[in-house]
């Protein structure tokens, strides 16, 4: 233990852990934030609840187990510019540390026990050429390694090249989503976590639920975000 925490202070040394929200302040590599955002960032207690804020969300059109978000996203707060980090700056570490971060909560949520599989909401190949990464896959990777469940990204493929859900209207969502999604590899468990970045209607996982219970129908699905707009 001694080695390891001298290890980590050489580390900090020359790449130090900043808080991912402030990015000024050093934080042991366990951790997120310093202990100022640390207070004005709390995660969100969704994850106790079957039903909750995040579950309302959705249309009602497919039937979810449960589902939950790490935070509440805010217009210009300090959580939309981590989103912003993670989805277009490359900061897919930041995606996985949230990730271990939520999976050491849900592991533990009665709601949240049974899950055997993760599956990240999709990318189409043009838009993951385009980034070069899948932010959701990330945060997906953080959760299945607290979590103990392995994480599947081979089998739910994004076949439509859907235009932007921002701005749109939860029907423009919809449609826009509809057909968007298709099972490429058969999957044999049946209790799965859908994992997005942000859930705003809920129409992007309606539409991976939709499709997976089309070839599993008899699966509980529920899902996980870093965060639901607010």
């Amino acid at each position: 233990m001694l080695i390891k925490t001298l290890l980590e202070d050489i580390l900090q040394l020359f790449y130090p852990n900043l808080c991912i929200a402030c990015q000024r302040e050093n934080v042991p590599v366990t951790e997120l934030f310093c202990i100022h955002c640390e207070v004005e960032l709390p995660p969100s207690d969704m994850y106790m609840h079957k039903e909750n804020q995040c579950t309302d969300r959705l249309s009602g059109s497919v039937p979810f187990h449960t589902g939950a978000s790490m935070f509440r996203f805010y217009p210009h707060g300090r959580i939309q510019k981590i989103i912003h980090s993670v989805k277009y700056q490359d900061r897919t570490d930041i995606a996985e540390r949230l990730g271990l971060r939520f999976g050491r909560m849900l592991k533990n949520a009665p709601h949240f026990r049974d899950i055997d599989l993760i599956i990240p909401v999709p990318l189409h190949p043009g838009k993951l050429r385009k980034r070069g990464y899948n932010q959701s896959e990330h945060f997906a990777l953080g959760l299945g390694e607290s979590m103990k469940i392995p994480v599947n990204v081979k089998s739910l493929v994004r076949f439509k090249a859907t235009s932007t859900q921002t701005k749109k209207t939860r029907e423009e969502r919809i449609l826009n989503m509809e057909h968007a999604f298709r099972i490429k590899k058969p999957i044999k468990q049946k209790n799965i976590l859908i994992v997005d970045d942000v859930i705003t209607t809920g129409s992007t996982i309606e539409a991976c639920a939709s499709t997976l219970l089309e070839s599993i129908p008899d699966a509980s699905i529920s899902f996980a975000t870093i965060a639901l707009a607010q």
